[in-house]
């Protein structure tokens, strides 16, 4: 059974972060890490996360000494990771008991490298509100209108990430750069259509900022995939209104 390293960027979701580990804790998959790398400045919270880590030995924290964004502390994160494995789980999702061992198991037996799962949206309330259907993408045309991989149920070898394949330092969209350049390599991302996590949607996230969206959509083209300005502009508008659809 391989190691697997679960990442999680903190901030400010105490609410939330008791149950988000408590759902990695009880996998049924047990060889695994937790790292969560705390990027807040003030410490409030802190002492939280370190009572958590008293419950299991296999929880490890990392303090930023200043906030750098959930996609550069998962950065951090996977750099003091030591898995076969990354699974990135953010810190007001919730795994499925046997997320884990189903994805890890689905990916040995057809050699996969990266995967995602389909997932149920809820509320701050855990109520179900919505559904997104993982499916495969294998090539960068297939995703490039459209985010549809939900970070939270993604697991790939740590063995793809180089200096250029990592999470971009964006307030959003952070996680869509990584996959874009993942196909752009031509490393193939597999969707297993079973629902193992609840997303939650917050209404206080950037996440839920459209406008914050707009603006790291055209850099995600512009800066990231090297598009020109008209080109780039096309596809955020493609992006946009297929947001919309969801």
């Amino acid at each position: 059974m391989d190691l697997v390293s679960v990442i999680i960027p903190y901030y400010r979701k105490k609410n939330f972060i008791s149950f988000t580990i408590d759902s990695v804790l009880k996998q049924s998959y047990k060889n695994l890490e937790v790292i969560v790398i705390y990027d807040d400045e003030i410490d409030t919270d802190l002492e939280l996360i370190k009572e958590i880590q008293r419950k299991d030995n296999r929880i490890i924290i990392i303090k930023n000494e200043k906030k750098m964004g959930a996609g550069i502390s998962r950065n951090i994160g996977i750099s003091n990771s030591k898995g076969k494995y990354i699974a990135f789980l953010d810190a007001d999702d919730i795994w499925h008991t046997d997320k884990l061992k189903t994805q890890i198991n689905f990916m040995e037996k057809h050699n996969i490298s990266v995967s995602h799962t389909s997932y149920s949206i809820v509320n701050e309330d855990k109520k179900i509100i919505g559904k997104r259907i993982a499916r495969n993408f294998h090539k960068l045309d297939e995703l490039l209108k459209s985010c549809d991989i939900g970070t939270s149920t993604v697991v790939l070898k740590k063995t793809l990430i180089n200096n250029d394949i990592v999470f971009a330092p964006l307030k959003t969209k952070e996680d869509f750069v990584l996959w874009l350049k993942l196909l752009k390599t031509k490393v193939k991302i597999y969707g297993l259509d079973e629902d193992l996590m609840l997303w939650t949607k917050s209404n206080h996230s950037l996440s839920s900022s459209t406008f914050q969206k707009i603006i790291d959509g055209f850099r995600v083209y512009h800066k990231y995939m090297n598009f020109g300005f008209l080109k780039s502009i096309y596809y955020l508008i493609c992006l946009s209104i297929n947001f919309i659809k969801k």
